[in-house]
């Protein structure tokens, strides 16, 4: 774990922004730093939130680090190991002092037909998708209902939904987010801990980059969206945000899908 500081501080918000939203100093452990992660951690930033950021690939924490407007703690870890998540989570929480927001934004895809897919690609989809959001929330969810307060949100996808060709193992690991963030919701709401998920439609990220780069695909899918075109990570920072802030309070095991309309068709 180190301490990483960012470059330039142009990016804070407003001191009235962060009143507003009621993040200001809030202690934000964002897990996983790719295109939704890293859009997640430069949002709480901007609130003036205190960040600490982890995941497993060392350069993708460094280039945040640098990228943020404020110092942040960076956690290297195998977040789908239950010692690894559990250990982030704790080093956060020295770091910061406590623990009132986790975002989860750990997600890889494979692509192809049910009927070509290896156990192994299986196994490293849920692993990666559903034990880490499980192992993680677990982590914080032990100290946040002792605090009687906190926030968790997961980044689910519309693919928890809708039956996309191609899509098994991640679709299957997102179905079981959602639910199993409903009972996570269930049990710790009296304790003053909201679980909700942000379901996303098409967005252009690192893990969708190299589909959208092929021949039709981009049209394609922004043919199926109702808004016309793709969705961007930083348009799904404004709905996590919010879930975070204490004007959700009494928002909890709820999928907030983020789609431009996709999931309407």
């Amino acid at each position: 774990m180190h301490e990483g500081r960012g470059n330039l501080s142009e990016n804070s918000a407003p001191a009235a922004e962060a009143d507003w939203l009621g993040l200001n100093g809030a202690r934000v452990l964002i897990a996983g730093v790719g295109g939704l992660g890293g859009a997640c951690a430069r949002a709480f930033a901007r609130v003036n939130a205190r960040v600490a950021i982890a995941d497993n690939d060392a350069e993708h924490l460094a280039k945040m680090a640098g990228d943020l407007s404020q110092d942040c703690v960076s956690i290297a870890a195998d977040l789908s190991d239950p010692h690894d998540a559990s250990t982030a989570v704790s080093d956060a929480v020295a770091a910061m002092g406590g623990i009132d927001v986790l975002v989860h934004a750990v997600g890889i895809n494979i692509r192809k037909p049910v009927l070509e897919f290896e156990p192994e690609e299986w196994h490293r989809i849920q692993k990666v998708n559903l034990d880490s959001a499980f192992w993680l929330s677990q982590a914080a969810g032990r100290i946040m209902v002792h605090q009687n307060r906190g926030r968790i949100v997961i980044i689910s996808s519309v693919s928890g939904l809708l039956a996309h060709a191609n899509h098994a193992p991640y679709a299957a690991s997102k179905g079981a987010i959602n639910q199993m963030m409903r009972v996570m919701a269930r049990e710790w709401a009296p304790y003053g801990v909201t679980v909700n998920a942000v379901a996303p439609g098409y967005i252009e990220t690192e893990l969708t980059q190299a589909y959208l780069s092929q021949e039709g695909h981009r049209q394609a899918l922004s043919e199926m969206v109702p808004a016309g075109r793709l969705g961007n990570p930083d348009e799904l920072t404004g709905p996590i945000l919010f879930l975070a802030s204490s004007h959700a309070s009494f928002v909890t095991g709820h999928v907030l899908y983020v789609d431009g309309g996709r999931t309407l068709v």
